[in-house]
């Protein structure tokens, strides 16, 4: 893709947002682990989602500086990272602003 369609959000149609490379559920909240690539490496990003009974979602994102070789070491990584957050924060997390 070409400088100024990145730059004016111009693409194929058939673009959609970011991969994802796995999810899991942890006491009631989806981590999503999120593509994100920093030259030939992965970094670690993900989301930690909660569904209300009405269907209305919060989300909160986490981006870390770590740096692996492979999607699926960002995947396995991502899945422990959104683990050990809702281990230490549980739902309380979502209190706060959009990030983590």
């Amino acid at each position: 893709m070409s400088f100024f369609k990145k730059l004016f959000g111009g693409g194929s149609k058939g673009e959609t947002g970011p991969k994802i490379l796995g999810e899991t559920t942890v006491d009631g909240l989806r981590i999503v682990a999120i593509e994100m690539r920093a030259g030939q490496e992965y970094q670690l990003c993900g989301r930690i989602e909660r569904t209300h009974e009405n269907g209305d979602l919060d989300a909160v994102q986490f981006i870390r500086a770590d740096k692996l070789t492979s999607a699926e070491m960002a995947e396995k990584a991502t899945l422990a990272k959104g683990e050990q957050i809702i281990r230490e924060r549980g739902k309380s997390l979502f209190d706060g602003g959009e990030n983590v």
